[in-house]
């Protein structure tokens, strides 16, 4: 699967993709410090989904109508960043299929998966 990890995005979770077999692209290896707008297009570019814990990728896409191949939002404080890697290895693994052209929070005890109308 083709991920894009936005550079708020902590190491540990771009390694556990990784290891796990995931094409990760990182902004922070890449291009730290652009716009919002410029990742969600990069991600879009690529066709990769965003992973971030930006809450701004929201308004983007649904109150701005941008386009998206699919935002994973991360809203994970409290988590170490091992159980962060863990807890998002695992949602890829098993939601992989679903989270195309949709946008999805995962949080500590709960995942919401929201279609997007493109």
């Amino acid at each position: 699967m083709n991920l894009l990890a936005d550079e708020n995005l902590e190491l540990q979770v771009i390694d556990g993709l990784r290891q796990d077999e995931h094409n990760v692209l990182a902004v922070i290896e890449m291009e730290p410090g652009i716009s919002d707008d410029q990742v969600l297009e990069q991600a879009n570019q690529i066709s990769a989904l965003l992973l971030t814990s930006d809450k701004n990728f929201g308004e983007l896409v649904f109150r701005l109508r941008r386009l998206a191949a699919g935002v994973i939002l991360l809203r994970l404080a409290g988590l170490t960043n091992s159980e962060k890697a863990d807890l998002v290895v695992q949602t890829i693994r098993q939601y992989g299929d679903e989270l195309a052209r949709a946008f999805t929070v995962i949080s500590p005890r709960n995942l919401r998966i929201r279609r997007l109308q493109q």
